[in-house]
């Protein structure tokens, strides 16, 4: 496809501009062909010849945002939810009209803004029908819902003890519509209090319906990350350096499945240039059909690990099920995979597409890697980041206007003012460059020859597995036109997230809080990062659920891991937990009668080599002081209260654990310790 570099310029601003010369049929097609309607006058709504709308720049008279200034939706219409989801659109006389545009799209009702929609999911403990009347006393437009007014109506007078008198017996001829059907004026007595609603089959699947004709509708690019390990640690590093060019949205927290992927797209407005969506999965077919939702621009995997062994069942599984991300990337799109993983850097061609490595420069395939890395402890690392002149389409496409800046082009010669700028001037490449500032040090590029530069950076978040996320986050940002100082800039930005890795200082102790997940590669990293403390360690490990046939034998493996690492306290809880406890302890009793097996030998070494009574202690002195299994959280948590030794004052404590262990419990009862 030949791109104008107006056609570009808008591409990466996100948007297509109304009325723009240069927007073509293609774009305009993009867009859809709109059902139009007509109003009778006693209120029906009918079909009428298809015909062609543009797009719409503003909303009561303000450009995408409403009069109190807040960012609206992008030009999504009543008519058209109703024709996503397929549902049958019922109108309120006097209310609303089909071609209303909408401001957004919520199922918590605590969250619903004036014009918005919003869609009664049912759960398992609310069902949100139950909320429609409220959401539309806030001022929704629109609900969307798998009940009509009266079911709604009768359900709440039937729990209340009220007869159900009042609603009429007349409604079954019109609930027989078919999927899509012309829209109805509800005249009936029940549902007085409502506005405009969809009816639908099932509203989480009209939810998934509605996010993806919203982003057909967009040009936004969107990077999509998997892996079975560090999503959301890497979609922070990605949004965190992507932020210093771009207009970023970001999933918020773990929002990554079937529910919370479209919410994230239905987020999106028009200021947003990049979104950085996180899509996690536990079975197959799930992640085809989120990448049917977002249809990604860059796809990253972080690795292919073992978890959701359940439903997956081994790795080349996992694998399987992951790569359905790619089932519908965009044709030009980018694939970064880590070079780390044996599954991963095994892939040569995928779709057509060759992928792009990051890593920590194990293998010269990879086209970021992080190397000559320094560990400052609990408090991060420093790194030097090597990195290819990375020749992206779209980087090609902007080469004879110079860099893109928030959807305007400057001059090559302007492009970066900063003295560590990896210039993006596309397939091209560049020569040579010279680090000065950012603590680099001066240093010169290293690959000349090749186009590639050498970057200092500094990962305020501790672990070598930090510093691969900040690898792949560069190799995004090489692709989307970042120079080396801002991706420096953006690494050395990023914050924990909660129950992530998130180091928390104490008045009595540090706790590394990593509770809100678990599988076997990950406590280990947890276990590495713990290990790398100067004071006493204590590990507080919960059960990793749905691993499968295997799940004894992985917790197994994480307690012989511990005692290996050199963990002073190991607690275990839980069910699961029992199998890590007794590794954990037979690891330490074979470890220690092979220290007393050795200890002649030793104090012959000793002589030897002239060493100090204190220096062998510190040598062999790695076995755990305590090894201990608790049923639940519960237990524990009574036996810290009780007994205060149990984390010595000074200690480092790590918190790990599955999700629905609940170990977010535990966090928060340390903190409260006096």
């Amino acid at each position: 496809m030949a791109w104008t570099s107006d056609s570009c310029a808008r591409r990466f601003c996100g948007w297509h501009i109304a009325g723009n010369e240069a927007w073509n049929e293609t774009e305009r097609r993009a867009y859809g062909v709109r059902k139009a309607v007509r109003r009778d006058r006693s209120g029906l709504v009918t079909k009428t010849k298809r015909t062609r709308q543009e797009p719409k720049e503003s909303y009561n008279g303000k450009s995408g945002r409403r009069e109190d200034g807040k960012a609206i939706m992008m030009d999504l219409t009543i008519k058209e939810i109703a024709h996503a989801c397929g549902g049958e659109l019922v109108v309120q006389s006097g209310k609303a009209d089909g071609d209303t545009c909408v401001s957004s799209v919520v199922i918590d009702s605590r969250q619903v803004e004036p014009q918005g929609v919003f869609i009664a999911t049912v759960g398992e403990r609310v069902d949100g029908h139950r909320f429609i009347r409220t959401a539309f006393g806030k001022g929704a437009i629109l609900a969307v819902t798998q009940k009509r007014p009266e079911e709604v109506e009768g359900a709440e007078r039937r729990a209340a003890g009220a007869p159900d008198d009042s609603v009429p017996q007349n409604i079954g001829a019109s609930g027989d519509s078919a999927p899509g059907a012309a829209a109805q004026t509800d005249d009936r007595g029940a549902g007085e209090s409502w506005g405009c609603y969809v009816l639908v089959e099932d509203t989480l699947q009209a939810l998934k319906d509605i996010a993806e004709a919203y982003r057909k509708k967009l040009s936004i690019k969107v990077v999509g990350i998997t892996g079975s390990v560090g999503k959301t640690s890497t979609k922070e590093f990605i949004a965190g350096v992507l932020a210093e060019k771009y207009h970023i949205l970001k999933t918020e927290g773990n929002f990554n499945n079937e529910i919370g992927v479209p919410l994230t797209l239905l987020r999106i407005r028009r200021e947003h240039e990049i979104a950085v969506v996180e899509m996690g999965i536990s079975d197959f077919g799930e992640m085809h059909r989120l990448s049917k939702m977002a249809r990604p621009d860059v796809c990253v995997m972080t690795n292919i690990g073992q978890s959701h062994l359940n439903n997956l069942k081994d790795r080349d599984g996992i694998l399987r099920a992951k790569s359905e991300i790619f089932d519908y990337m965009a044709p030009d799109g980018e694939i970064c995979l880590n070079g780390e993983d044996d599954r991963l850097n095994a892939l040569t061609e995928i779709k057509g597409h060759k992928p792009r490595f990051f890593g920590l420069g194990s293998s010269p395939s990879q086209e970021v890697a992080a190397v000559d890395i320094v560990g400052r402890g609990l408090w991060g690392s420093d790194a030097t980041l090597v990195m290819s002149q990375l020749r992206s389409p779209w980087n090609a496409a902007c080469a004879d206007k110079g860099a893109v800046t928030n959807g305007t082009y400057a001059d090559k010669e302007v492009v970066e003012s900063g003295a560590c700028a990896c210039e993006t001037a596309g397939m091209d490449g560049v020569q040579a460059e010279t680090m000065t500032g950012m603590g680099c040090a001066g240093r010169e590029a290293a690959g000349t020859e090749s186009g590639a530069c050498r970057l200092a950076v500094h990962i305020p978040q501790p672990g070598r597995h930090m510093v691969l996320n900040a690898a792949a986050a560069a190799c995004v940002a090489r692709l989307l036109g970042l120079s080396g100082e801002q991706i420096a800039t953006g690494i050395g930005k990023v914050a924990a997230v909660s129950g992530r890795t998130h180091i928390i200082s104490h008045p009595h102790y540090t706790i590394i809080d990593d509770c809100y997940n678990a599988n076997p590669a990950s406590v280990k990293a947890a276990l590495d990062l713990l290990a790398l403390a100067d004071t006493r360690k204590v590990a507080i490990l919960g059960d990793m659920l749905n691993l499968g046939e295997n799940s004894g034998q992985l917790h197994e493996e994480i307690g012989s891991y511990a005692v290996a690492a050199g963990i002073d306290d190991i607690y275990c809880v839980g069910e699961e937990s029992r199998c890590m406890y007794r590794a954990a302890n037979q690891t330490a009793e074979q470890a220690g009668t092979n220290q007393m097996t050795n200890q002649a030998a030793t104090d012959r070494t000793d002589q030897t080599m002239g060493r100090t009574a204190a220096k062998r202690t510190e040598e062999t002195a790695r076995l755990p002081r305590r090894i201990a299994h608790y049923p639940d959280r519960k237990v524990l948590m009574e036996t810290m209260a009780a007994d205060k030794t149990l984390i010595p004052e000074g200690s480092t404590v790590l918190i790990k654990a599955s999700h629905d262990m609940g170990f977010a419990e535990i966090l928060e009862f340390l903190q409260s310790m006096d």
